[in-house]
């Protein structure tokens, strides 16, 4: 997973003794309230790897963030050097904390459940920011890296890099995400998981791909109620019916004609549910991960040459970005899974002059 691949990276570094700068982290949450992290190597028995069958059963990769007791451990590193050579072409997010101590104790009740999928050769943990907003505000929250799909590393130092980037094959991606998002399912609500989630409330959001992804395993399981696309083309059909469940879509740039727009109208009038499109205008492809304020820390890297910038983050800020991400998404699921009406899905707001209400 590069920036290039699917334009993407994630989090702040470490303090530098030569630059006297502080130590990177992860933006703060909203709130101030404890969390936690920890992270999961699952293996589905039941089912081969889809895009290399020699390797034997599909093995997937979750960061889980979730309200924890209080706690003096250490805050969690952002991302091993290994991974930050992947995703930045150098190791400098290796010092970067994220806002959440790795295995503080969970709280002990059930809390509601959002499971998100990265964009196409992007690295779960380009998701960090919103994942562990969610969780401040009081959420399970698990990411999920889809193996072959990006560089993911595994227990020991193992990294798998990206086999099918730059293949055309956004729909079998979509449905084989579908099927590892159900398993994750499967293995967060069997009974004596930890941290506690609440199987009657599941919700699912995605970047580009992962939204299309969320969209999709909300069709097909019904045990996930609410789906958020952040900035993704759609690859597969809607259900002829309609699909009967809340979705947001918020992207960026798709206000005016073009081909982007176009994708999103076709499958706009089969989501027969509660819906809602929004657009930033000023944002980028990249604008609802991590990578805003990676590339403000950091600068651009590599794989992601100056020529594509307007298209990947805009000129929107990295602070801006970050801020409108995690109160639409936060706000969807307030409403959708804790039956909490906000405002900010029902009109444009002062506080996010950003965001503009296409549908």
């Amino acid at each position: 997973m590069t920036l290039a691949a699917a334009p993407a990276p994630a989090a702040v570094a470490a303090p530098s003794p030569a630059s006297g700068r502080p130590a990177a982290e992860v933006p703060a949450p909203t709130t101030r309230a404890p969390i936690g992290t920890r992270t999961l190597h699952l293996v589905d028995s039941s089912r081969p790897d889809p895009w290399r069958p020699s390797a034997g059963s599909r093995e997937l990769m979750v960061t889980m963030w979730y309200p924890a007791l209080p706690s003096r451990g250490e805050k969690a590193p952002y991302a091993s050097k290994a991974l930050s050579r992947q995703i930045l072409g150098t190791e400098a997010l290796a010092g970067v904390r994220t806002q959440a101590v790795a295995d503080a104790r969970p709280v002990p009740a059930a809390r509601p459940l959002v499971v998100l999928s990265p964009g196409f050769g992007m690295s779960r943990l380009t998701l960090t920011a919103l994942g562990e907003d969610l969780a401040s505000r009081g959420y399970a929250v698990a990411a999920v890296d889809h193996t072959y799909e990006a560089a993911v590393e595994f227990p020991g130092g193992r990294v798998e890099t990206c086999l099918i980037c730059g293949k055309s094959a956004g729909g079998a991606v979509v449905r084989n995400r579908s099927k590892d998002l159900r398993f994750v399912l499967d293995r967060l609500t069997r009974p004596g998981a930890a941290p506690r989630v609440d199987a009657r409330r599941i919700g699912v959001a995605g970047h580009s791909i992962g939204g299309a992804s969320a969209v999709e395993v909300m069709r097909d399981d019904p045990r996930v109620a609410a789906a958020v696309n952040l900035d993704g083309n759609f690859f597969t059909e809607p259900p002829a019916a309609g699909l009967r469940k809340p979705v947001l879509l918020l992207g960026a740039q798709r206000g005016a004609a073009s081909d982007v727009r176009e994708n999103w109208e076709h499958t706009w009038s089969r989501l027969t549910g509660w819906k809602r499109w929004l657009d930033v205008p000023e944002g980028g492809h990249l604008t609802f991960t991590d990578a805003p304020w990676i590339v403000d820390r950091f600068g651009l890297p590599a794989q992601l040459p100056e020529k594509d910038r307007p298209g990947a983050l805009g000129t929107l800020s990295a602070t801006r970005a970050t801020a409108l991400t995690r109160d639409y998404v936060a706000a969807f699921f307030d409403r959708q899974l804790r039956g909490k009406p906000s405002p900010l899905l029902d009109r444009p707001s002062a506080r996010h002059p950003e965001v503009t209400f296409l549908k």
